[in-house]
C-alpha cells in the first residue's frame, strides 16, 4: 500500500510517498514558488538521481499533477501509476476546537476548516486549496486532514484562555491553540521509548525550533502549555515572526505611523523575528555566519532568540512544579545548531539542565536520536529528529482501515522499542563511518 502526505503551503507542496507493505519512505520532494512563474520540484527517490526540474505551475492543481508525473516517471519515479496511491494524508494547521484527532475529509470537515481560516489566515487557506487540488487529481480515494492543533486540545482551560472579555472566547473562539502538534506527538512518544518510561505518565519539555518556533509542556504524555497562540505569532522569536510583545505595540506605532491592521499583521509575521532585528537575514545560516564576521545586530539577534527560550524553559518547568523526565531539542535549529543549544541552555544548570559541550557539538545528525547532557545531569537533556510526515502516514492508514483513535487510545509504530527507521539507520551507518565518536551519544531504547 502506497500513502501521499502531502504540505500545501500559499506558495508550495511538499510531499512524502510511503510503501506501507515495507515500511519505507519510497520519495520526498517539494514543488517551489507555486502560483508564480519559475516553479520548479525538487525530488528526491530511494535508489535514483535526484532531480531539479523547472515546470511553471499557477495553481496547486498543476502542482499536484507535476507531482504525480514525477511519482510515475520511468527514470526517477517510483509508483507505476497513480494507482497505487490508496490514501492521502494532508497537513492542516488550525482545526479550531472543532478537531481533537485527524480526520477523513468530508465536504462537512472541509467547511469546518474553512470556517476557522481566520484563525490561521496565513495557512488554511493554502491547506483548502491542496485538498482541494489534490481531490481534483486522486478523486477516487480517501483523503485525511491531520491538524496541528489537535495535539493541544488537552490542554487545560488555565492554559488556554486569555485574560480577556470571556464573551471573545464564545464568539469568537479567541483562545490559545498551539501549533507543531504532530512534530509534539511524535517527539513525545519516541522520548517515552528512548526513557523507558509510560507515554501517558512522561512529563517533558520539547522546543521545536525552526524558522517557526514553539516550545510545549508535556505533562503525563498530552500537552498542558505551549508557546503560541490563537495563531503561530505569539511565543519565542523566529525568523520573521515577532513572538511575544506588548499588545499595546501595535496600537502605539499604527498611531504613529499610519500604518493599516493589514500592514501591521504583516510586519510582525513577515518583516520582525530575526529579520526585524538584522534588518538582513531570515536563514540562521546568514546570520551566524554574519555573528563570526563580527556583525553585532546578528548577535544580539541570536542573544535575544536564546534568551526568551531560556525564559519559557523555566515557565514551563514551574509549570510541571519540576516534575521534567527530559529537556528535547527538535526540528532544524533544535536538530543542527548545537551552538544555539549550548545559548538555549546556559544557566539552567541549577534546575537540574547541565549541557555537556563536546556530546551537543557531536548531535548534528537527522538521523540518529541523543543525548547531549553530562553524566551527573539531573535532567537528561536529547535531541530527537522529528518525523511529522510518518505520524501523518501513520494517521492515514488507520483512519482508511477504521483503526484510528485520538493518540491516548492509539499506539503508533514507532511507540515500539523494536521501532527502525530504515532511511536513517542507513543514514547513521554512514555517518558513523565519517565520525565513529557519534556512537557513544545515541541514544537507545530502555
Amino acid at each position: 500500500m502506497v500513502i501521499l502526505v502531502l504540505n500545501c503551503g500559499s506558495s508550495s507542496a511538499k510531499y512524502q510517498v510511503y510503501d506501507w507493505d515495507v515500511k519505507d519512505v519510497l520519495a520526498v520532494g517539494v514543488v517551489e514558488k507555486v502560483t508564480f512563474s519559475g516553479s520548479w520540484i525538487e525530488h528526491r527517490a530511494k535508489g535514483k538521481s535526484e532531480l531539479t526540474l523547472k515546470q511553471d505551475c499557477p495553481n496547486h492543481t498543476d502542482a499536484v499533477n507535476l507531482i504525480i508525473k514525477t511519482l510515475t516517471d520511468k527514470e526517477y519515479g517510483v509508483i507505476s501509476d497513480m494507482n497505487a496511491i490508496k490514501v492521502v494524508g494532508h497537513r492542516v494547521v488550525q482545526g479550531g476546537e472543532k478537531f481533537t484527532k485527524s480526520v477523513i475529509i468530508t465536504p462537512e470537515v472541509l467547511k469546518t476548516i474553512d470556517e476557522v481560516k481566520d484563525l490561521a489566515p496565513l495557512h488554511n487557506p493554502a491547506n483548502i486549496m491542496g485538498i482541494e487540488a489534490a481531490q481534483k487529481v486522486l478523486p477516487n480515494i480517501p483523503h485525511c486532514a491531520v491538524m496541528d492543533t489537535a495535539w493541544h486540545q488537552t490542554m487545560p482551560e488555565t492554559s488556554y484562555l486569555y485574560a480577556i472579555p470571556y464573551e471573545w472566547y464564545k464568539k469568537y473562539a479567541a483562545r490559545r491553540y498551539g501549533f507543531h502538534g504532530t512534530s509534539f506527538l511524535y517527539v513525545t512518544k519516541r522520548a517515552a521509548v528512548l526513557l523507558g518510561k509510560d507515554p501517558l505518565k512522561i512529563n517533558l519539555i520539547v522546543c521545536h525550533i525552526g524558522n517557526g518556533a514553539s516550545i510545549n509542556a508535556i505533562k503525563n504524555g498530552c500537552s498542558f502549555d505551549t508557546s503560541m497562540g490563537i495563531t503561530p505569532l505569539e511565543g519565542l522569536v523566529m525568523g520573521t515572526r515577532s513572538g511575544d510583545m506588548d499588545p499595546a505595540l501595535p496600537f502605539y506605532v499604527m498611531n504613529k505611523s499610519g500604518m493599516k491592521p493589514g500592514e501591521m499583521e504583516n510586519t510582525l509575521n513577515k518583516k520582525s523575528g530575526l529579520l526585524g532585528i538584522t534588518e538582513k537575514f531570515t536563514d540562521r545560516r546568514d546570520v551566524n555566519n554574519a555573528v563570526g564576521e563580527g556583525d553585532a545586530r546578528a548577535a544580539l539577534a541570536q542573544d535575544i532568540e536564546a534568551y526568551r527560550l531560556r525564559k519559557y524553559i523555566g515557565s514551563y518547568f514551574a509549570a510541571l512544579e519540576g516534575n521534567v523526565d527530559a529537556l528535547v531539542f527538535t526540528a532544524g535549529v533544535g536538530e543542527f545548531a548545537s551552538f544555539m543549544r549550548i545559548k538555549f541552555c546556559k544557566g539552567l544548570e541549577k534546575l537540574g539542565f547541565v549541557i555537556d559541550p563536546e556530546k551537543n557539538d557531536l548531535a548534528r545528525t537527522r538521523n540518529a536520536e541523543s543525548y547531549i547532557s553530562r553524566d551527573n545531569s539531573a535532567i537528561p537533556i536529547m535531541v530527537i529528529p522529528t518525523d511529522e510526515e510518518l505520524v501523518m502516514t501513520e494517521d492515514a492508514h488507520a483512519l482508511l482501515e477504521g483503526t484510528y483513535d485520538v493518540h491516548t487510545k492509539f499506539k503508533y509504530s514507532f511507540e515500539s522499542k523494536d521501532y527502525v527507521n530504515k532511511s536513517r539507520a542507513a543514514g547513521i551507518e554512514k555517518d558513523l563511518e565519517k565520525n565513529p565518536a557519534l556512537k557513544k551519544i545515541i541514544a537507545q531504547p530502555k
